[in-house]
């Protein structure tokens, strides 16, 4: 369920912002007290998803139909998002089987038909794509923020903690400079957010493996590199989110105080309880919205408690691999994948999902030889090298021979990489044939070098020839819808032109 899905208030006193701020400490130490339980946690990996979408019309522009579509389809999974552009689908949970990729998959096309479906009765269409090469400037704005209370309130905070506008200066093979009066460009971007649940004894483990791979996704996975028609980063929505809604001010930046959008402070030590405090003690509530349960007299009845006040305060703090306490089943921790986009279709997605998924388990009992040879700065800088470049990325990574690092070229790591995928898969349980499926759409994205985002520029730039900009970029989007039909992945789509 998005963060604040029931808030409706749009207003806060300063008593409740302080109630809000001791219910957080109070959180923080029961949350300390769970982690300490060796039962508390405990249960076998599972995988979820959820899958922001944009709605386009006949002729590949924006939507805006999405709490009309949101109340004729009447499903509780799917969600309405920041803009009137966008929705969601939230994925039921796939707990460890063999198969738990075409699970995915099977659950990807039924919720996607539906709304394809659902959307055609209005001249609609629907499209997983990063960011909609088609938006323009005229299709954001205030008025464009779905008119929900809780993405009121979270426009109406962020604007006010600001004071004035926003700035946007992305430089790529082109430029964008802007100053934006709201987060509306905010809503532009459509992610693919994986969900890997993992034990509190292998967390931290865990957590550094994500952190380490995650420029790697990023890489494989780009597909949103065309922002107000400008060509920026192969990943625009890195830049873009941390900057459409970064309320720091020069000097907020200049006392080095971190973004709400971040991708960490660095490794984990020892438990998830590190990140969650950073979250408490470094950023202010948004949303101070108090729980009728205490955590403490929860805690003191039931040696379990729903700790309201932290999921919402860490949902409102946007770390690319977010932690998530979850108190159903006992409660339990995940890992949140955020940097991924949506599309280019599913196979993509799915696959990128498995290649995390190996990947984390594979290097899980690794890790900590790993990473004294690669600081945290220099994962943080492979994370932004990756979002600006793809697949054409160069990264620190440990030279195989002595462990020193060294800067290769991604895709490099990758296919030396694809082993410890594997292994990891296996580990996790998965069936042999479902991992070479699954591996083999990572293979075909390597050796064609071609992900969505290298499949869009080469498109539109053929088109931009002999077209004017806004042209070139309506028949890309068109051609990428019809692509994406095809459910083939993006390495198989058409090179016709």
């Amino acid at each position: 369920m998005p963060v604040g899905q029931n808030i409706k208030k749009t207003h806060f006193t300063e008593q409740e912002h302080s109630l809000f701020r001791q219910r957080l400490i109070d959180n923080l130490h029961v949350f300390k007290q769970l982690l300490a339980d060796p039962d508390f946690g405990q249960g076998a990996p599972s995988f979820g998803a959820e899958l922001e979408l944009y709605i386009i019309d006949p002729a590949a522009n924006p939507y805006p139909i999405n709490k009309l579509l949101h109340k004729q389809i009447n499903d509780s999974q799917l969600s309405l998002e920041l803009t009137n552009v966008n929705l969601e689908y939230n994925f039921t949970p796939i707990e460890q089987q063999a198969l738990p990729f075409t699970q995915l998959s099977k659950q990807m096309f039924t919720a996607l038909d539906k709304l394809e479906r659902a959307s055609a009765l209005h001249q609609a269409r629907i499209l997983p794509i990063g960011i909609l090469p088609t938006l323009q400037s005229k299709h954001l704005g205030f008025d464009t923020i779905t008119d929900e209370a809780r993405y009121q309130l979270f426009a109406k905070v962020l604007r006010d903690k600001r004071g004035e506008d926003f700035h946007l200066h992305i430089k790529g093979a082109e430029s964008l400079a802007l100053h934006w009066q709201d987060i509306s460009p905010e809503g532009a971007n459509s992610s693919f957010q994986f969900h890997y649940r993992v034990t509190p004894q292998a967390f931290a483990n865990a957590y550094n493996a994500a952190q380490l791979i995650t420029p790697l996704l990023i890489a494989i996975g780009a597909n949103s590199p065309l922002f107000l028609g400008k060509q920026l980063w192969h990943e625009t929505r890195i830049a873009l989110f941390k900057q459409a809604t970064d309320y720091r001010v020069k000097e907020a930046i200049t006392q080095h105080l971190p973004s709400r959008v971040l991708f960490g402070l660095g490794w984990v030590r020892e438990s998830a309880y590190e990140i969650f405090a950073e979250g408490v003690y470094l950023f202010e509530p948004i949303l101070p919205v108090c729980s009728a349960h205490s955590a403490k007299a929860q805690f003191a009845v039931k040696g379990r408690s729903t700790l309201d006040e932290l999921r919402l305060h860490q949902g409102s703090i946007w770390t690319w691999n977010r932690p998530i306490y979850d108190p159903v089943l006992g409660g339990h921790l995940r890992i949140e994948l955020r940097s991924l986009p949506a599309g280019p279709s599913v196979k993509n997605m799915v696959a990128n999902a498995a290649l995390a998924s190996g990947l984390i388990k594979g290097l899980e009992s690794k890790i900590s030889t790993l990473l004294p040879a690669i600081p945290f700065y220099f994962a943080e800088q492979n994370f932004y090298r990756a979002a600006k470049y793809g697949l054409q990325a160069k990264l620190y990574w440990p030279n195989k021979q002595d462990g020193h690092l060294v800067e290769r070229p991604v895709i490099d790591i990758l296919s030396n990489l694809l082993p410890t995928a594997v292994e990891g898969l296996h580990l996790l349980g998965v069936d042999e044939q479902e991992i070479t499926e699954q591996m083999a759409v990572i293979s075909g994205g390597l050796a064609t070098q071609m992900n969505g985002a290298t499949w869009q520029l080469k498109r539109f730039n053929h088109y931009l020839i002999k077209h004017a900009r806004e042209d070139a970029l309506a028949m890309m989007v068109e051609d990428y819808y019809q692509q994406y039909k095809t459910a083939k992945a993006v390495h198989e789509w058409s090179d016709n032109l």
